[in-house]
């Protein structure tokens, strides 16, 4: 392949992500009246171990971030770039969180509701610390009861709006790190790995070892 050629090549992947991302503008288009439209969505919602995390983008309407996408279809390093970008270029980011003990006391669906408006509460800008209020919420599969904020949700939302996929990223990312750090705090169980999810390895060290206090009583049972 001629140098023309892969230049060519380049240029025709760079147009064909350009007209992926703008698919992914459609509820942003939809509700374009709207002065802050934020994306909400969780991750974290059906490990054994570690908290459920919520986050919150505002993306500028006049700024264009390609390749975001569902965080679960990007490579962890295609992550971590995005996820510098966000803070770089985002109008407001916020996160929520509850910890395992929550999750056990009042379900995995009330505690991501929950971890979603502290999310919202938390909007600031990344680089000013301004606090941000959205007017409209597009929120992956969810209905948040009583934010007070008109909201609309939408089925596998972070493969679909930008602005979801963007809190998709910025949540796993938080939320992958925070496990690379509980790895070091509890050995044997390679959360940095696992990131807590019910892998083999993960169950086999459970049996051996027993659990964490970030293990998720509800969710571990073995037999």
């Amino acid at each position: 392949m001629t140098k023309e050629e892969k230049e060519l090549k380049a240029l025709a992947k760079l147009e064909a992500e350009r007209a992926r991302i703008e698919t992914m503008k459609e509820f942003e288009y939809k509700f374009a009246e709207c002065r802050f439209i934020c994306g909400i969505d969780e991750v974290g919602r059906g490990p054994f171990a570690g908290p459920v995390v919520a986050g919150a983008v505002i993306l500028p309407k006049d700024e264009e971030i390609l390749y975001l996408n569902d965080s679960k279809k990007l490579s962890e390093k295609k992550r971590e770039e995005l996820y510098d970008i966000i803070l770089d270029k985002a109008v407001a980011v916020g996160l929520g969180m509850e910890s395992s003990e929550v999750i056990d006391e009042i379900n995995i669906k009330q505690a991501t509701l929950r971890a979603m408006r502290k999310a919202i509460e938390n909007l600031k800008n990344p680089k000013t610390g301004e606090k941000y209020v959205p007017d409209m919420l597009l929120v992956d599969a969810e209905h948040i009861p009583d934010i007070g904020i008109r909201q609309v949700g939408i089925v596998k939302g972070d493969a679909k709006s930008i602005s979801i996929a963007a809190a998709s990223i910025f949540a796993k990312v938080t939320r992958d790190r925070m496990m690379v750090e509980y790895d070091k705090i509890y050995p044997g169980y390679d959360f940095s790995g696992n990131k807590g999810y019910g892998t083999a390895a993960h169950i086999a060290a459970i049996k051996e070892l027993g659990m964490t206090p970030i293990h998720r009583r509800s969710f571990v049972h073995l037999k």
